[in-house]
């Protein structure tokens, strides 16, 4: 039987299957197989890997993963793609799909349950674009035992996650993933490769988990909060940006200029010109000040 990742068979599939797209999900299948083994080659799959996939859709990635690795997880919020899973994919064994939703499923007692025999883990797998960012984050959080991350995204997501200080993408989701992982982009992927295409083309990035993050920090949601906050509008300045997101900010704003320069932090830098060093620095001045308290905020 032809390989799923491929014009004829997606049409058929879905055909057999009255399968019909659901927009709010952001089903984009995968009909390109030089691209799914340009991703796996790079992944390094052997026959001892352990695999995470969120959003199989019609397991076009999935089944050739399956071929590799000892072992593939997949989760999949659209109930209706159960059955179609469990038809395309019958053929292996070595493949199991959990009908939920990644944010909310526990995903360290599947990998404690499913994947124990395997020698690593990773996660491989063609994002939603709606909901990446929240998927990456609930990952990373959390500790999990995860080596690596092969992840498909949208261009710009992509751009953003491996970018350096300095550039119009960098904010403070690269200083997050920074914190936690090493990311680099491995290859561009036009939106002709997937069925529907997509509006935008999509990038792959690998990300490789640091066993210690980057910067040391013993209260996180502090730290997120300052790097988010330092954007809150681009194009004022880390001062004028703190002064929204401290008590009592626009009354304190000298005593946020006098703990910015503490931190030997220009007050009239703007965020994207700060590294997740610099960002440390300013943890840590904050932290050591009675008088300056951050507000709740996103």
């Amino acid at each position: 039987m032809k390989d799923i990742a491929t014009v004829g068979r997606t049409k058929q599939i879905l055909k057999d299957h009255g399968f019909t797209f659901k927009k709010s999900l952001g089903q984009n299948f995968l009909i390109d197989l030089n691209v799914i083994r340009e991703v796996l080659d790079k992944a390094n799959i052997t026959d001892r890997t352990g695999i995470i996939e969120v959003g199989p859709g019609i397991g076009s990635l999935t089944e050739q993963l399956a071929k590799r690795a000892r072992k593939v997880v997949a989760f999949e919020i659209d109930q209706r793609l159960v059955p179609v899973l469990q038809d395309t994919l019958c053929p292996y064994d070595n493949v199991e799909i959990v009908n939920a939703d990644i944010l909310k499923a526990d995903v360290r007692t599947t990998i404690f349950e499913s994947l124990s025999e395997c020698d690593e883990v990773i996660v491989v797998a063609n994002l939603p674009y709606y909901i990446t960012t929240p998927i990456l984050m609930h990952f990373l959080e959390q500790n999990l035992p995860i080596e690596r991350y092969y992840v498909m995204m949208q261009k710009e997501v992509g751009e953003r996650i491996s970018a350096e200080p300095n550039s119009k993408s960098y904010g403070s989701l690269s200083i997050a993933i920074d914190y936690y992982t090493e990311a680099r982009v491995v290859q561009n992927v036009p939106k002709s490769v997937f069925m529907p295409p997509p509006n935008v083309d999509s990038i792959i990035v690998e990300m490789v988990r640091r066993k210690t993050p980057k910067v040391d920090i013993d209260d996180e949601a502090l730290f997120f909060r300052l790097t988010r906050g330092a954007f809150g509008q681009r194009r004022k300045t880390i001062l004028n940006n703190y002064s929204s997101i401290f008590e009592d900010g626009k009354e304190k704003k000298e005593a946020l200029h006098q703990m910015l320069e503490q931190a030997g932090i220009d007050p009239r830098r703007r965020g994207e010109s700060l590294s997740i060093d610099d960002f440390a620095k300013i943890y840590h001045e904050v932290k050591a000040s009675s008088d300056l308290k951050v507000t709740d905020g996103p």
